[in-house]
């Protein structure tokens, strides 16, 4: 008797999902998710390319390297900042305070996006839309353009680094220990040897930091909208960057 030859069912590849095509969007959106769930530290190209189920040279198509990866992060944050300042009412000067605090809030809830923001360069346009609003509410307030122009640098680094500062200080076990220390030795120093810290020694640590953010707000508008930018650089436009 001859034997039966049975045929296999063929397994159709249609069964097995397929994956969503690759796109910088979708890469930066994985990103800023394991970034929520993990922190900074684990949105590595190796990470991702495991979470998309693909090899870390498919990411490179998109993403040049892991700086341009958060700093494609922080352009997606850059989006929940408040550009309206609309507290404020017409003050121009109240809805740039507001724009800038909301600016250092979406950095404070990830003290190591507010680091990597320190030298990060976003470039989309959320960033555009914030430099846009600062501008803006600057020439209002009466800065002419280059005044404006090299105000926003100054602005957005002084919010970068006060939220960095901020944001690790509450993620440091250490820190109130550090900062007592630090309190004591100003206490501790002689007016013979250290006078202008013994005569100043009452407000080097006085109020609170809301107080502090606030009044370092004020001297840069202050000090941007009164300070003239030098001629040359007025002139030149772009500066030394210029070709």
């Amino acid at each position: 008797m001859n034997a039966v030859s049975v045929r296999k069912e063929p397994i159709s590849r249609r069964e097995r999902p397929a994956k969503p095509a690759l796109s910088r969007s979708g890469i930066v959106a994985t990103a800023v998710r394991i970034m929520r769930a993990e922190g900074l530290e684990k949105v590595t190209m190796r990470r991702l390319a495991q979470e998309l189920d693909t090899g870390p040279a498919s990411l490179y198509v998109y993403v040049a390297n892991t700086a341009e990866l958060h700093a494609a992060v922080l352009e997606s944050l850059l989006g929940e900042v408040d550009l309206t300042g609309r507290d404020a009412g017409e003050d121009w000067r109240g809805q740039l305070r507001a724009v800038m605090a909301s600016y250092i809030l979406v950095l404070f809830e990830h003290p190591q996006l507010a680091r990597s923001a320190l030298v990060a360069r976003p470039s989309g346009e959320n960033y555009l839309r914030l430099v846009e609003r600062i501008l803006d509410l600057l020439s209002r307030g009466g800065a002419d353009r280059a005044q404006a122009a090299w105000g926003v640098d100054k602005l957005l680094q002084d919010a970068t680094a006060t939220a960095a500062e901020h944001a690790t200080q509450q993620h440091d076990p250490d820190f109130p220990a550090d900062w007592n220390a630090s309190v004591s030795a100003l206490h501790r120093t002689d007016e013979a040897t250290h006078p202008a810290i013994t005569a100043h020694r009452q407000h080097l640590t006085s109020g609170t930091p809301e107080q502090r953010m606030r009044w370092s707000f004020d001297v840069l508008v202050n000090g941007i909208t009164s300070t003239p930018v030098p001629d040359s650089a007025s002139e030149s436009g772009s500066g030394a960057r210029a070709d």
